[in-house]
């Protein structure tokens, strides 16, 4: 008999806090600052791949004063002059523009009046995790979740799944369930047969 799992270890909600920094420990500090109203720069332009973590940082620093667009990429023309006004908006009456894209301002596919204006302040690409960045994660996640995870699980979950943080939030939900209604401790022969079935 099966356990009924109910979804009492729902995802947090993004903050600076639960962002695992790696190597963009600058950033996450200008973050701050930008949260605490002490950036200087009216612009702060975020890129990277899909997966490195800008949208849980965006998301960090929405309820903050500030304008936000992310996928500025994909921006049509009005909200490409809308983008441009509010970035000249805030410097010229304070505040703060955070954007961020899947590449540098000089790569994005927008007018180049646009372009130079997302290049104007701090421009910072998101880097990926490291393979032990992501193990600290996994570990950290499982832990908060009140699972116990071995080290041959998490070397074997790097190895099979996708790496990206996304995806790794959306397994250890699955593993978490599946750990639950089977009322088994995730082991390596449950995490095999729980991989099995998404597949």
């Amino acid at each position: 008999m099966r356990q009924l799992a109910l979804p009492i270890s729902p995802p947090p909600e993004p903050t600076l806090e639960n962002f695992v920094p790696g190597a963009n420990t600058e950033l996450v500090a200008r973050l701050r600052e930008l949260l605490a109203g002490r950036l200087a720069e009216s612009v702060l332009y975020l890129w990277g791949a899909p997966g490195c973590g800008r949208t849980h940082l965006l998301r960090a620093c929405a309820g903050a004063a500030l304008a936000v667009a992310d996928d500025v990429e994909a921006l049509d023309e009005p909200a490409q002059v809308a983008l441009f006004n509010a970035i000249n908006q805030a410097r010229e009456r304070g505040g703060t523009v955070l954007a961020a894209g899947a590449a540098p301002p000089a790569q994005l596919p927008l007018r180049a009046d646009l372009r130079s204006r997302l290049a104007w302040g701090l421009v910072y690409e998101v880097k990926p995790l490291t393979d032990e960045e992501r193990a600290q994660y996994l570990r950290a996640e499982a832990a908060r979740r009140g699972l116990r995870v071995g080290d041959e699980v998490v070397r074997y979950l790097l190895a099979q799944v996708r790496r990206d943080l996304p995806s790794l939030v959306a397994i250890m939900e699955h593993l978490d369930r599946t750990a639950l209604e089977r009322r088994r401790p995730l082991t390596l022969p449950l995490v095999r047969e729980a991989l099995k079935a998404l597949r």
